[in-house]
């Protein structure tokens, strides 16, 4: 559902051709969604068969026809009426915390390793955010500076700072996981490490190979 209401967001902002829409979504690593291009198709065409959005034809490359797709009046107001109402949290799935929720078991070098990546990760991401939020604030994003076309320039100020705000959001929360994981490396490294024969060591490798026991 989220991806119908992230490609009205865009073509909301820049008409777009369904390629055009596949790349911006397969690249959206300086957005806040992202989707393979078989997904996009498909939702693009539940947006059009909805009339939600409505393509208008033009010539493409090689001589082929295309079309770009805006929202219909139906498609603004479903888009309103999702963006004034509040949607609980998806249930939680967080791959890094499942993972570390066994780190009492993993050798302390194994664990710190794999802490030390998720650092280097969101560190990168932090850089990625916090570009792009100045961006934001400069006006000068490709997305952005469509949607002001239509836009009253009055009205430029709000639109470009309530959107660098939501990467303020990403920011904090790449921050929090930087800060996180340097207290587990922290108290990993200060432990007792995991006893002999835990998950990950030679020992457990060995054992994991041994037929298994059988009840009496």
């Amino acid at each position: 559902m989220s991806l119908r209401y992230a490609l009205l967001q865009v073509l909301q902002a820049s008409p777009m051709n369904g390629y055009r829409l596949a790349r911006f979504f397969a690249g959206a690593q300086s957005w806040v969604w992202s989707a393979p291009q078989s997904q996009v198709y498909g939702a693009l065409g539940k947006l059009r068969e909805a009339g939600l959005v409505a393509g208008t034809p033009r010539p493409g490359e090689n001589g082929l026809s295309t079309a770009d797709y805006a929202l219909t009046p139906a498609g603004e107001a479903d888009l309103l009426a999702w963006l004034s109402t509040a949607h609980p949290e998806p249930p939680v799935r967080d791959a890094v915390a499942l993972q570390a929720l066994g780190f009492d078991t993993v050798p302390t070098g194994r664990a710190v390793a794999v802490l030390r990546a998720h650092i280097a990760e969101q560190e990168a991401r932090l850089a990625e955010w916090t570009e792009h939020r100045a961006a934001l604030l400069r006006r000068d994003t490709p997305l952005l500076r469509e949607r002001l076309k239509g836009q009253p320039p009055a009205a430029h100020r709000r639109i470009a700072e309530v959107k660098a705000m939501v990467f303020e959001r990403e920011i904090d929360l790449a921050r929090a996981q930087i800060s996180w994981a340097h207290r587990m490396i922290a108290l990993l490294e200060g432990l007792e490490p995991a006893p002999a024969g835990a998950p990950g060591d030679a020992g457990a490798a060995v054992a994991s190979t041994a037929p298994p026991e059988r009840l009496a």
